[in-house]
């Protein structure tokens, strides 16, 4: 079978692609560096960063370089504090962090990834990990990701199914490859109640998710995870604790 064709970005999409690559650039990007990463003409970079800057999601810099303008900036703070699940779910990330002194996360499943709707830090002077209040990681090697799935994916069948569409990725030495070893996965995670990380997604890093069921008794809106660094707390802890975690959340 022929390898699938990417369809050409064109319009609207070309608009929206330059703004989504604009936003992996903290530091904001030159013209000619946008042009270098979306590998299109100049002239048509120029024009969707030039429609972006009408509408305020784009702007200039005292250096000429391009950011992400503060009606973009606007928009997507009021939108996140306006989400139910993220006002109801941060006192629990936060009493998380407090009594484990590691950081707590919200996500959600968006295909074969997890998107991150909240994050708590631990306590000021503990490391801190990288990840971000929207950033994504892949589902398959997260712990909130393979307690989502276990939902979603109802049995082997569909497990191979959903790994058919995309591989799985290896991340690190630990992320599971197989489709059999995966099922096999996700049949333990519904026998326990949990899912566990262990430096699948990030070496150095543990962690243990548990369902949260915001919208729905029987499937859940997201998972809660504590993720540590395993040199200070190894995951055979965060499993002893998975008892009082899901305790914290269910006491939301």
């Amino acid at each position: 079978m022929p390898p699938e064709i990417a369809p050409p970005v064109v319009g609207a999409d070309r608009v929206l692609a330059v703004l989504a690559e604009l936003a992996r650039h903290a530091d904001g990007a030159s013209l000619e560096e946008m042009t270098r990463a979306m590998a299109s003409p100049k002239p048509t970079v120029h024009r969707a960063l030039a429609s972006l800057c009408r509408f305020g999601f784009a702007a200039r810099d005292g250096h000429g370089r391009y950011v992400l303008g503060d009606e973009f900036l606007r928009l997507a703070f009021a939108h996140h504090e306006a989400r139910p699940d993220h006002l109801r779910i941060t006192p629990v990330l936060t009493a998380l962090a407090e009594r484990y002194g590691e950081t707590a996360h919200y996500a959600v499943l968006d295909g074969h990834t997890v998107v991150y709707r909240a994050k708590v830090d631990p306590p000021a002077g503990a490391l801190r990990l990288s990840s971000t209040i929207g950033g994504r990681n892949p589902a398959h090697s997260t712990a909130v990701g393979k307690l989502l799935l276990s939902y979603a994916l109802s049995d082997d069948d569909a497990v191979t199914a959903w790994v058919r569409e995309q591989p799985l990725t290896q991340r690190t030495p630990r992320t599971l490859t197989s489709a059999d070893a995966f099922a096999a996965e996700l049949r333990a995670i519904r026998g326990s109640g949990y899912a566990a990380d262990d430096q699948e997604n990030d070496p150095g890093i543990v962690c243990l998710a548990v369902p949260v069921f915001l919208t729905s008794p029987t499937r859940p809106s997201g998972a809660v995870s504590v993720s540590a660094p395993v040199s200070r707390t190894p995951l055979a802890r965060l499993i002893a604790e998975v008892d009082a975690i899901r305790a914290t959340v269910a006491a939301r």
